[in-house]
């Protein structure tokens, strides 16, 4: 069963089971939107794939790289369900990137992709939103990637055997479908994705790699409503202020 974080009535944080009837939590149940949807993981980082799929490869006029493009995106960028996301000030170019998210769910280091699954605690939504006035003219992508707000993650984490290992991963914008794939359009397969990670690093519990958008890719502008929604985990739904 999907779990949710979420801040009750009385303010306390709470996690509970996301079910069709609410927020179950001990012997309460709450309405959505009568509560305070938070991120449902807390990482230490979020570890970013780039060009995991070919179409978006093709349309970024980039190659397919020959092992996972890795980079990161720190705490400071994790936004909730719900939340209005801040962009960036005097930048012509930010826009969203539907992603499958991966919520690590214990500590680990030098994991074979064929123990990966071992390591999952789940899955959830991720919109990457990026700054490409930035992104386009540094090698590191801090500006571009790592400003505040930068990762709405959410609603939930769902279980794994929940998501299909063809899952649709899909992106509407002010209810229009911009993005539309399956994570069987990976490049790099989640397992191989966790090999090449932790070869290099600690993933902690609560970590989220982010595994690559697809197509589709765009601007978002002041007032945006962004939808992504993943089969098996839900829609997270987020608003944008470029005030």
């Amino acid at each position: 069963m999907s779990h949710v974080r979420f801040r009750d009535p009385a303010g306390a944080v709470r996690t509970g089971s996301w079910t069709d009837d609410g927020i179950v939590f001990a012997d309460s149940t709450y309405d959505p939107d009568e509560v305070d949807i938070l991120p449902p993981t807390e990482p230490s980082k979020i570890v970013c794939v780039g060009l995991n799929y070919a179409d978006h490869a093709a349309e970024s006029g980039m190659e397919i790289p020959e092992r996972p493009l890795l980079f990161l995106k720190p705490p400071n960028s994790v936004a909730g369900h719900g939340d209005t996301i801040s962009l960036p000030e005097g930048k012509e170019q930010v826009e969203y990137e539907a992603e499958l998210g991966v919520v690590i769910g214990e500590q680990c280091r030098n994991v074979a992709a064929e123990d990966a699954d071992s390591v999952i605690e789940g899955y959830t939504c991720v919109d990457d939103i990026s700054n490409r006035d930035d992104q386009m003219v540094e090698q590191n992508w801090i500006r571009g990637k790592a400003f505040d707000g930068s990762a709405p993650i959410g609603p939930v984490v769902a279980p794994p055997e929940d998501v299909p290992g063809d899952a649709t991963v899909e992106l509407r914008l002010n209810g229009e479908v911009k993005q539309h794939s399956s994570r069987a359009e990976f490049i790099f397969s989640v397992p191989e994705i966790i090999e090449e990670i932790t070869a290099y690093m600690t993933l902690e519990p609560g970590d989220v790699i982010i595994t690559g958008t697809p197509a589709g890719v765009g601007p978002l502008a002041d007032g945006d409503r962004v939808e992504v929604e993943i089969e098996g985990v839900g829609t997270l739904e987020h608003f944008v202020s470029a005030d």
